[in-house]
């Protein structure tokens, strides 16, 4: 990969926004916060590069700015 790619890949964003809160109904706080890790570490493993992974902490931690696709 050669940067973090910010701009939506997602035919429906909607739809995958409400996959994600539909994944947390009904667990408690604990239950939500391992559901979120876990898929934190599947999608960083999905992602596989150092670079892009922390670029992507960055921008979640609301420090980095983003390179756009050229």
């Amino acid at each position: 990969m050669t940067g973090l790619d910010t701009t939506s890949r997602f035919a429906d964003p909607d739809a995958a926004f409400r996959l994600l809160v539909e994944a947390q109904r009904g667990l408690s706080a604990d239950q939500s916060a391992d559901l979120n890790a876990r898929l934190v570490l599947i999608l960083a493993n999905h992602i596989g590069d150092a670079g892009v992974l922390a670029e992507a902490v960055a921008l979640a931690r609301g420090g980095g700015a983003t390179k756009q696709p050229g």
